[in-house]
């Protein structure tokens, strides 16, 4: 590295409405003008993101002035704290005081994750001058579906811890020892004994101004969640951004969307990276599967290229590699492609026996041969079109798969992108419940290498007002462990008459594998994911007025024959259409 470091410096800034600022900011020792690096954070800027960056003197090193921020009401900077309500005012007006540092070259580049990544974003929107490129990382695009809701569940484990730690903070910033010790003991052991009623006393107690409350009030995607989301303020947004994502990251989702919005519109180039990582940390052991060498953080080396490029003017080589890089699980390689992967689907059809809840040798998944191949968004569509179109022409004999759902003791969720811990786990003892249906393929004669987006289209009944269903992609290995690759989630209302089948259809969290010779291919379907989203009820009660007490067990069942095809769609792909090369 070519520059040794300054002692660390704290400076502060006034914003346009009087209020302070607090920043620790790492100089190179040298008289050279640099451009600065800016990460504004709500979680004391002497952490500075160290669970998946480099520490900012490591930056600075490499020839940068590098400003770590307490966002309004955070660490030591005055105000209050009031989840993304002032982060655009803010982010600019410290942009600009950035620009204007001692040595700096008036050049502002950001970086950061989560919350950090989405102050990028806002910091962008009235388009400081100064400001002249992004690297988000695992963002919420949409607050309401990239973050607090999942197909219109609450997403209830990270919800509420988030909430607490959140409120454990603003309890030490007002010096309440009582509040902050209860509040810090919950976020460390989040209370989630109760599957139905997901209010929380502890936060209602200690933290009445918590945004949970707020989250819980608006269960739908309204007015509320559009003025906290960035995608309300991007569209006259146009900066060149790194995106980095995650298969296993609760927000890829976001990253995803903002990442293909940018790309379609945008006079400068986006890049995205999604590795095999969960929200954090970000390395080669992600859950109980360890992807090798080749998954471990190349995320500070990259943004050093690509900062060196749009700040500094120097040729580095990044922009001269294909816009999508994607870590493939399985081969434990990188993959590099033109746009994110958006081939035709590949339908597998389930074959019912009406005992897939009690045997897994009984539900199979069978290759739909012989059948025009669809894009994935239109696959779900179609299939439901043609099976409406077969019922009506002559009858079905329906070979039904039934179980029944308790929310006294719901299927618990076991890694995937919505629970903590994150990642692939055995989740065989899972799969031998009785309240989750298994669809399983022969043992592949070769490898199936998936990427994309996943769905699945399914012919439902259930005997309650609403209810959910949770979708889990597996592999089965020759040994008969069974680890998850991907899930989806979503809430039902029980719209049609009675007895008559529910067409529904889940999206997956995206993914991309390598599937090897030998191993199987599993479908798992339940109506729960407890603690990672809130049990229905079947009540049909919204999240904030649900009692346990009140909950029903309902009865579930899913159709599949020749006239009703319930379906999986999977996105394979050749590997021809990309290349594998280490990403440094």
């Amino acid at each position: 590295m070519p520059y040794s470091i300054r002692p660390k410096q704290t400076h502060s800034l006034q914003t346009r409405d009087g209020v302070r600022l607090d920043a620790d900011v790492y100089y190179p020792d040298s008289d050279e003008a640099f451009p600065v690096l800016l990460m504004r954070q709500p979680y004391g800027r002497a952490i500075a993101s160290t669970v998946v960056y480099a520490h900012p003197s490591w930056y600075a090193a490499h020839g940068y002035i590098v400003v770590i921020q307490d966002v309004r009401g955070r660490g030591s900077s005055e105000g209050v704290f009031s989840l993304f309500a002032h982060e655009i005012e803010d982010g600019e007006d410290t942009v600009n005081w950035a620009a204007a540092l001692p040595q700096s070259s008036g050049q502002v580049g950001m970086y950061g994750f989560s919350y950090q990544g989405m102050t990028q974003l806002f910091a962008a929107v009235n388009r400081p001058a100064a400001l002249k490129i992004l690297c988000p990382s695992m963002v919420a695009y949409d607050l309401y579906q990239d973050w607090a809701y999942e197909g219109g569940a609450f997403c209830y484990q990270l919800n509420l811890g988030w909430a607490l730690q959140l409120a454990a903070e603003t309890a030490r910033r007002q010096g309440d020892e009582d509040a902050y010790r209860t509040l810090y003991a919950a976020s460390r052991n989040p209370p989630l004994s109760d599957p139905v009623d997901v209010r929380s006393g502890i936060l209602k107690h200690f933290a009445a101004d918590s945004h949970y409350h707020d989250w819980l009030a608006h269960p739908e995607p309204d007015e509320y969640w559009q003025k906290l989301s960035p995608c309300t303020y991007l569209q006259t947004v146009d900066l060149p951004m790194l995106h980095i994502g995650g298969w296993f990251d609760t927000y890829l989702r976001g990253t995803l969307r903002l990442y293909e919005e940018m790309a379609s519109r945008s006079a400068f180039p986006q890049q995205l990276i999604v590795g095999p990582w969960a929200h954090l940390p970000w390395g080669r052991k992600v859950g109980a599967v360890d992807y090798g060498s080749e998954a471990n953080n190349p995320i500070d080396r990259l943004q050093i290229r690509w900062f060196d490029h749009w700040l500094k003017d120097i040729h580095t080589g990044l922009l001269d590699e294909a816009p999508v890089s994607l870590f493939e699980m399985g081969s434990n390689e990188w993959r590099q492609f033109e746009q994110f992967p958006t081939q035709a689907a590949q339908p597998y059809r389930f074959i019912t026996t009406g005992l897939a809840a009690m045997d897994q040798r009984e539900g199979q998944l069978e290759r739909v041969a012989n059948q025009a191949v669809e894009t994935v968004e239109n696959a779900a569509v179609n299939v439901f079109e043609k099976s409406f179109a077969a019922m009506s022409s002559e009858p079905s004999i329906p070979a039904p798969d039934t179980f029944v759902h308790d929310p006294w003791r719901p299927v618990p969720a076991q890694g995937g992108h919505a629970a903590f811990p994150a990642g692939a786990f055995d989740r065989s003892s899972i799969d031998c419940r009785s309240d989750v249906l298994t669809y399983t393929t022969a043992p592949l004669t070769e490898a199936l290498h998936l990427a994309g987006k996943i769905t699945v289209a399914l012919y439902c009944t259930a005997d309650a007002a609403s209810f959910d269903l949770c979708v889990v992609l597996s592999e089965v290995k020759p040994n008969s462990s069974v680890y998850n690759i991907t899930q989806g989630y979503q809430r039902f209302s029980a719209d049609s008459p009675p007895n008559s089948p529910t067409p529904c259809t889940l999206s997956l969290q995206p993914t991309c594998i390598c599937i090897p010779s030998g191993s199987a291919i599993r479908l798992s379907i339940s109506a729960a994911c407890f603690p990672a989203y809130a049990v229905n009820p079947g009540t049909g009660t919204l999240p904030a007025e649900s009692r346990l007490m009140d909950a029903r067990v309902m009865t579930v069942t899913v159709y599949s024959d020749a006239k009703v095809a319930s379906q999986v769609n999977l996105p394979i792909y050749s590997p021809d259409v990309s290349s594998a090369k280490p990403l440094l």
